[in-house]
């Protein structure tokens, strides 16, 4: 925000030089990013009156001027700007005099006229980028006077850069009741914001349809203005100052109350409005023409001032073009209200017209200010284009309006903070220097803070707001004394970091994506799940919170492959959103992972070959048996079926007690298709909390005895999983069993149809003995037995 110093003077005006002031405010947390002067350095040039002016005897587009400086001689003055004319107050640049641009004026002859200086405009004098002709200066400018001190360009614009969430700040107003609290100074009230006495009685009723959206709205129409009226020339520049051009003298108004109170507000042609003021919410498919012209299809979602048969603006954002005060408008209605923060921002989100007006209803300005401002607005334009005023109309439901917040400070909790003790005076002295009503108890004060500082919600931010104003460099450097604890941790933990380190010793890369997604995206990988859609998305694409990590890994993926990087694994760990029957919202840690492209990096050594299903499944299951410190007690069943996973190549993980742990596979060719994805993905999915807890790990003595290898090979329906043979091996081998291990399948000349052949390595050993050949035989027929029970499976010959 830019402001000229010297208005924010007129409000407050401590003993401090600028740069003192600005060091201040910016170690309080309002960061002034630089101060400079209004204008570059320029002298000699007065005021002057044109007296006369002639048609110049050689230059059609030339005139000489007779200028009167205040001295008894007339000086002449050759000028080619169109808008020249007798009577005419203007800047004149005497002889010697030096420019902003450098330009030293001397007498000079134009044509064969000589002329004794030059008038300017205000592209010449630097407070402009372009004019259309000489800057014109009000008749009660006095003749021969300096326009350097006439437009007080000693002054300097002061910007500073207001943090989101001091919106109470972003006024003349505001940043003067910070300053006067941060130096303890006086707060001047240099205006007067005192009822103005109604004249006529008419009235517009006023209709709150939308109350949460709108608490509060106040309205006043004043008849015969004159719209055309020149905005006084002090005005224009503290407007000027702030970075916002003139435009008519009613906006002109409207602007300069913005700017020094903090209160937007908005002017209507009278003429233009049809019955009442309504606000509320937009039919879908209306249709509005804003200030700058482009014309909006409106969203049922957006706020509106409207009459009793069309939109009239976009609340807090923009007004409409129809209504719109023009130079030959005659009456107006001024509008001053207070629109709820997010109501404004969903306005945004939709339709993206931001204003000045928008910024600060946005952050959430002051909901006590209306009627004050449009009663100074009212002031201000009887003064500078007349009128006739009505009475004020104030609109309000109180059940909407933010109430100012009572909070328990304890004073022991503030020495805790920063480690001294603050004398209660000295507390109580800084919350009321802020404007916050303090009231003494036995633990310290309950602190009622005033609507407008909406940043102010806790007991923390009172004691920041102490700290801030008692000073961070009177704190002194002490050592901390934090009060450690050290937190239970279970030797059978498997921590995130754990899983992230094996990962990444896999090869996989960790990413952190957004929760918010692309609600297409969502619908695309998890039909099944309806989505927690956002009230205020930050942008087109994050409008629902994600049931699962793919989303997030997928964009990651495409920003790799957009850059040539085709081998991509990686992985996330996160929290996804799954809404309940029960109407919340259950949030679960979860681990994701994707690869695609090769198995390894291009090399001699090895011949690439992309990557497969069980590339994906064998790192899920180093992970497993790492973390159950044994064979793992999960299971990968083929019964899963997945929208978005292929049905050929999807298993789900179940854990010992038969739940279902997590989710893996290779994403469904119509999906590839859809995003455009030419390799093939593979992605997982694994709730974090199946995987922290782990079996310990249990001393054994390793048998001094040998070994025994005995391999099998049976013929069995292609239908029946390795893992279930394994594990009818498993349950009938006994102790002896130790191991055993799938080493070949094969199918095709030679294997009866609808059949494989699976060879199988049996390792067995005893822990005290050698084992003898009946033991092992015994175990062989036990485990062929079983398979040919169960399974009808043949031992190969």
């Amino acid at each position: 925000m830019k402001l000229s110093e010297q208005w924010l003077r007129e409000w407050v005006n401590p003993n401090k030089t600028r740069e003192a002031l600005s060091a201040e405010l910016t170690l309080s947390g309002l960061e002034v990013e630089s101060i400079l002067p209004v204008s570059e350095k320029f002298s000699n040039v007065v005021v002057g009156l044109v007296v006369e002016v002639e048609k110049h005897p050689e230059a059609d587009r030339l005139k000489v001027c007779k200028v009167n400086i205040g001295k008894s001689e007339l000086l002449t003055i050759v000028c080619g700007a169109p808008n020249v004319r007798p009577d005419m107050k203007v800047p004149v640049a005497l002889q010697g005099a030096v420019l902003p641009n450098n330009i030293t004026i001397k007498r000079s002859k134009i044509r064969n006229v000589v002329s004794e200086g030059m008038l300017c405009s205000p592209v010449e004098l630097g407070i402009s980028d372009e004019s259309a002709g000489l800057l014109e200066l009000p008749q009660d400018a006095v003749l021969g006077q300096s326009i350097w001190e006439y437009f007080n360009f000693s002054d300097f614009v002061i910007e500073v850069a207001v943090t989101p969430n001091r919106g109470d700040c972003l006024s003349v107003l505001g940043l003067a009741k910070e300053i006067a609290a941060l130096t303890e100074s006086e707060l001047t009230h240099p205006i007067d914001m005192s009822p103005v006495p109604p004249v006529i009685s008419d009235q517009l009723t006023i209709e709150l349809d939308e109350p949460e959206g709108c608490p509060r709205y106040c309205g006043r129409i004043i008849r015969g203005v004159n719209a055309d009226a020149a905005t006084p020339l002090w005005m224009k520049e503290r407007l000027r100052r702030s970075g916002i051009r003139s435009i008519s003298a009613i906006v002109d108004v409207m602007n300069y109350l913005m700017l020094e109170l903090g209160q937007p507000m908005h002017s209507f042609d009278l003429q233009r409005i049809e019955g009442g003021i309504h606000v509320r919410l937009a039919n879908q498919g209306e249709t509005l023409t804003l200030l700058d012209g482009q014309t909006l299809t409106l969203n049922e979602e957006v706020l509106l001032i409207a009459d009793d048969k069309k939109p009239l603006a976009i609340a807090g954002v923009m007004g409409g073009l129809d209504s719109a005060v023009t130079l030959l408008t005659k009456d107006i209605f001024l509008e001053s209200a207070f629109f709820n923060p997010n109501a404004i921002a969903r306005s945004l989100r939709i339709h993206k017209a931001g204003s000045e007006s928008s910024y600060r209803y946005q952050r959430g300005i002051d909901p006590t200010l209306q009627a004050n401002a449009i009663e100074y607005a009212t002031k201000l334009i009887l003064k500078i284009a007349g009128g006739t005023p009505a009475p004020l109309v104030d609109i309000s439901n109180k059940t909407y309006l933010p109430a100012p917040k009572k909070i328990l400070l304890r004073t022991h909790r503030i020495e805790k903070i920063i480690g001294i003790p603050i004398e209660e005076s000295t507390i109580e002295s800084i919350l009321k220097r802020l404007g916050f009503v303090c009231v003494k108890n036995a633990g310290g004060f309950e602190v009622t803070v005033p609507a407008r500082r909406k940043d102010v919600e806790q007991e923390i931010d009172l004691i920041e707001e102490v700290i801030r104003l008692y000073g961070y460099e009177e704190l002194p450097a002490t050592r901390a004394c934090p009060e450690l604890q050290i937190n239970k941790s279970p030797e059978n933990k498997f921590t995130v970091a754990s899983i992230r380190n094996i990962l990444s010793d896999l090869g996989y890369h960790e990413v952190i994506t957004y929760s918010f997604i692309d609600k297409k995206m969502q619908k695309l990988l998890d039909p099944d799940n309806e989505p927690k859609a956002l009230i205020n998305p930050i942008t087109a694409d994050m409008t629902v919170m994600r049931t699962n990590l793919w989303p997030g890994l997928l964009n990651t993926f495409s920003y790799n492959q957009n850059r040539q990087q085709s081998r991509v694994r990686i992985f996330e760990t996160g929290l996804r959103f799954i809404n309940q029957k029960t109407g919340s919202l259950a949030q679960e840690r979860v681990l994701g992972g994707l690869i695609s492209g090769s198995v390894l990096p291009l090399q001699w050594g090895e011949k690439p070959r992309p990557v497969d299903f069980f590339d994906l499944k064998g790192d899920l299951e180093t992970i497993l048996k790492i973390k159950s410190g044994t064979r793992p007690p999960f299971l990968f069943k083929n019964e899963a079926k997945h929208a978005a996973l292929h049905p050929g190549y999807t298993a789900e993980i179940v854990n010992r007690d038969g739940e279902v742990i997590g989710l893996c596979g290779a994403l469904h060719p119509s999906i590839l298709q859809i995003l455009d994805y030419s390799d093939k993905i593979y992605v997982f999915e694994i709730r974090l909390d199946a995987l922290e807890m782990t079996t310990l790990p249990q001393f054994k003595e390793i048998s001094r005895f040998p070994e025994i290898r005995r391999d099998i090979a049976i013929f069995i329906d292609q239908t029946v999983p390795s893992q279930a043979i394994q594990d009818t091996i498993v349950n009938v081998g006994g102790n002896l069993l130790q191991e055993v291990i799938v080493f070949d399948v094969y199918e095709g000349k030679g294997v009866p149809p609808h059949c494989k052949s699976i060879a199988l390595a049996l390792t067995l050993q005893h822990e005290s003995r050698t084992l003898v050949d009946e033991d092992v035989t015994d175990v062989v027929e036990r485990v062929i037995g079983a398979l040919k029970q169960r399974f009808a499976a043949e031992l190969r010959g």
